[in-house]
């Protein structure tokens, strides 16, 4: 898994990333986007795309905020979505650490 987002893009979603991402490995979820770390080519360019920067390195996810690493695997897992992020549309589905987490006001 090359990239990672984390709680960052929870309820705001800018999209920026899914907009500059080349292999369409950035999918919509119910309060995030999430990385398919199968589909993920590591060329970097949802990064500095993320306003929010959300967007993090494998190697460079905050300490903080490293359970979020298992939370892009693990929603592919529980949603069973492939094929691209544009096409699958909003998948209704967070991983457990985005749902526990308080609505934050937009």
């Amino acid at each position: 898994m090359p990239y990672v987002i984390t709680e960052g893009c929870v309820d705001i979603m800018d999209k920026s990333c899914m907009e500059q991402c080349p292999a369409d490995c950035i999918y919509e979820g119910g309060r995030m986007l999430y990385i398919n770390p199968d589909e993920c080519i590591d060329c970097g360019a949802c990064e500095p795309a993320c306003p929010q920067e959300a967007v993090f390195h494998i190697d460079l996810v905050p300490e903080e905020l490293s359970d979020y690493t298992a939370a892009n695997e693990t929603f592919f897992v529980e949603a069973s979505v492939r094929d691209g992020g544009r096409a699958a549309g909003k998948i209704n589905h967070d991983a457990a650490i985005v749902s526990v987490l308080p609505m934050r006001v937009k």
